[in-house]
């Protein structure tokens, strides 16, 4: 299940350390930069998450922004997700608002856990970075000020980042089945979510 946590104190995680160095990907004026503290999946992510996650921002109407994608191990996801949710056990996507007003340019840390993202996708039947990038969009829609909580909004949030995917040429991904329905409108995450 994919979940999300904004630290009220605006407090990033711990993101020193650097074993791949970021590869940034910039559409318009946003940024986003992407650090692997485990080893990369096969295909690749190294230099192909960061641009898509530019391209989802600017689908997305976010077109001045940053944020940080930081793929971890199991370890560090269980400790982050039980410090700032209180669960035991890892997740698979975090993310944290690093705005002190949410008026401002959008900047964000998103954490997202490898094993777990491999374990989901391995029962969806897709790749892990696909799976990895459904984490990054679900996290960029957290920071965006989207919520899944209810079921009204789970259905929106997850319709909202396959229809996302597929504008940018990924095609879905949460639904990969075929359900997916075409949206004939402009999105635009500036405006107040619905």
């Amino acid at each position: 299940m994919i979940s999300d946590v904004s630290d009220p104190s605006g407090e990033p995680a711990d993101l020193s350390a650097e074993p791949h160095s970021p590869r940034p990907g910039v559409v318009d004026g946003f940024r986003v930069s992407v650090n692997l503290e485990v080893l990369d999946t096969d295909p690749p992510l190294v230099d192909w998450l960061g641009p898509r996650l530019a391209q989802v921002a600017s689908v997305a109407g976010l077109n001045v922004g940053q944020v940080q994608v930081c793929v971890v191990g199991e370890a560090v996801m269980d400790s982050l997700h039980q410090r700032y949710r209180s669960q035991p056990g890892p997740t698979d996507v975090l993310s944290f608002d690093l705005r002190d007003d949410p008026d401002e340019p959008l900047e964000g840390d998103i954490i997202i856990c490898k094993e777990e993202a491999a374990r989901q996708a391995a029962c969806q039947g897709h790749e892990t970075r696909s799976e990895i990038l459904l984490c990054a969009v679900h996290g960029l829609l957290h920071l965006a000020g989207l919520d899944d909580q209810t079921p009204e909004g789970f259905e929106q949030m997850h319709w909202l980042e396959d229809e996302l995917l597929t504008r940018i040429g990924v095609g879905p991904i949460f639904d990969h089945r075929g359900n997916h329905r075409q949206s004939p409108g402009p999105i635009d995450l500036n405006e107040t979510p619905t």
